[in-house]
C-alpha cells in the first residue's frame, strides 16, 4: 500500500489527474470525505502547509507540495521530482513609491514564511525583524507595521491593487513530488515507477 498525501485545491486535483493515468482509474474524493482508497492506494487531503508533516511523520509515503513549504519548513524529504505546475514566486515586496534603503537598521519585514525571509537576508548580512503574520501580508506596509513583505504571488494582482511593486523575486516555486526516506527504502521501486511516469506525463 503506498500512502499519498495531496495538497487541496488545484495542485492536489492536478496530480490526482497524473495518478488517475497511472492507475488507469478514475480517482474522486466522494462529498467531504479526506481518504481515497483505489487498489494498493491510499490518497489523502491534506492542507499544503501540513503535507510534509504527513509524510515525515510516515502517516505518508509519498505526495506533492510547494517548494516554498518545503524551504520554509526545511523539510527532510527527499525530492523526487519537480513537477514544472503551480508555478509561482516568493517575492519581496514594498509600497510604490517607496525605495527600500537596504541600509536601514532593523527593517521591517511581514510575512508568513520565517525562514524564508531570515535566510534571504542573512544572504544579504543584514539584520531584519521578522513579523509573522498569518494573512492580509499586504496590509502591514500600507498601515507602517513594516517596511516591506515576503509574499507568495502568483500573478502579483493583490499586491499592484493594494499598490505595492515587487522589490526582488526570493525564489521561484512550482509543486514537488516528495517522498519519505524510510518509505523511499524500502519501496523504492514502486515510488521511482511513479515518479517516472509523472516525469513522462509533464514533459
Amino acid at each position: 500500500m503506498i500512502k499519498v498525501a495531496l495538497p487541496k485545491g488545484r495542485i492536489g486535483e492536478k496530480a490526482l489527474e497524473v495518478f488517475e493515468g497511472f492507475l488507469q482509474e478514475k480517482l474522486c474524493f466522494e462529498n467531504r470525505k479526506l481518504i481515497l482508497q483505489k487498489n494498493d492506494f491510499c490518497f489523502m487531503l491534506v492542507r499544503n502547509q501540513d503535507v510534509p508533516v504527513y509524510i515525515k511523520r510516515g502517516a505518508a509515503d509519498i505526495g506533492v507540495v510547494g517548494l516554498d513549504v518545503l524551504e520554509e519548513q526545511q523539510s527532510p524529504l527527499v525530492r523526487l521530482l519537480d513537477l514544472g505546475f503551480g508555478r509561482c514566486k516568493v517575492v519581496l515586496g514594498s509600497p510604490n513609491g517607496y525605495v527600500l534603503d537596504f541600509s536601514k537598521p532593523n527593517l521591517k519585514i511581514a510575512t508568513k514564511m520565517e525562514n524564508i525571509t531570515k535566510t534571504f537576508f542573512a544572504r544579504k548580512a543584514l539584520s531584519v525583524e521578522v513579523i509573522k503574520l498569518y494573512g492580509s501580508i499586504e496590509l502591514a506596509p500600507l498601515v507602517g507595521m513594516a517596511d516591506a513583505i515576503v509574499d507568495l504571488v502568483e500573478t502579483g494582482d493583490t499586491m499592484r491593487q493594494n499598490n505595492l511593486k515587487v522589490d526582488e523575486v526570493i525564489m521561484e516555486v512550482s509543486a514537488y513530488l516528495v517522498a519519505n526516506p524510510n518509505s523511499f527504502y524500502s519501496q523504492k521501486i514502486k515510488i521511482l515507477k511513479i515518479r517516472d511516469f509523472f516525469k513522462n506525463r509533464i514533459k
